[in-house]
């Protein structure tokens, strides 16, 4: 047994249910897709493997099916804060964050995982990361990053959280070592950051410090116009809302 939970209850429901609610509603522009494709080259990722020798290149037949381009400036990267992310992002309204994507859509906060030598989903438990890097969820999301970050264009947008253990810039973390590695250099015009303290939390990282500054440090050193803001307005409204 697993120390992690096991695979969503209903999963293939939710995947094939979820696509269509984002080619019909959430974002028709990206045209027709096969959602019962999309679910069997889902599951054939990791189905019928052993559960900790899952690689992100196993999903490349999904990202292709599911593939669709990222309009320009509309990329949000993210650490920490993934439902200020999904409801500032307001699902592809105001920006497109990796959950905002199809290929994102479809898997957000849903849990799976096959088992060696048999074509079941185990429901009783799945690896954490702890367990293995190399499990069944933090391939997809490796896999997704890296597609996510290669297609981003024009001003990249940064939420980060300054509240967040440790800073708001975590290494080892998604944005530090899928993300950044793989953005288009010459796609990209401008890289903001937002580095915003939760209502009442501690300010623990802002601009120009701690976590915030070797971020800063490492994007100018690759040759990327940066800028920083601590605790941008319209995201504080937000945060005051909820």
């Amino acid at each position: 047994k697993w120390k992690g939970e096991g695979t969503t209850q209903n999963l293939e429901s939710i995947v094939i249910g979820r696509c269509y609610d984002y080619i019909r509603i959430v974002n028709p522009a990206v045209g027709e897709k096969n959602c019962s494709q999309i679910w069997e080259a889902f599951k054939n990722a990791f189905i019928n493997k052993d559960p900790c020798s899952i690689l992100p290149e196993d999903y490349e037949l999904f990202i292709n099916l599911t593939f669709h381009t990222i309009p320009p400036n509309k990329s949000l990267f993210w650490e920490n804060n993934q439902l200020l992310v999904n409801s500032f992002a307001d699902r592809g309204r105001r920006y497109m964050s990796l959950g905002d994507t199809l290929f994102g859509f479809v898997g957000d906060f849903l849990n799976w995982c096959g088992q060696a030598d048999s074509p079941g989903l185990d429901y009783e438990s799945c690896p954490t990361t702890m367990e293995c890097e190399n499990n069944a969820v933090e391939s997809f999301w490796r896999m997704a990053s890296v597609i996510y970050a290669q297609h981003s264009s024009g001003v990249i947008h940064v939420l980060l959280n300054g509240s967040a253990d440790g800073g708001a810039y975590p290494q080892p973390g998604f944005f530090a070592d899928y993300e950044i590695p793989n953005l288009q250099k010459d796609k990209i015009s401008q890289i903001v950051i937002w580095v915003v303290d939760d209502i009442e939390g501690p300010d623990i990282d802002s601009c120009g410090a701690h976590s915030v500054k070797t971020l800063e440090t490492r994007l100018k050193t690759l040759g990327y116009d940066v800028t920083c803001t601590d605790n941008n307005k319209s995201v504080m409204f937000l945060l005051c809302v909820d």
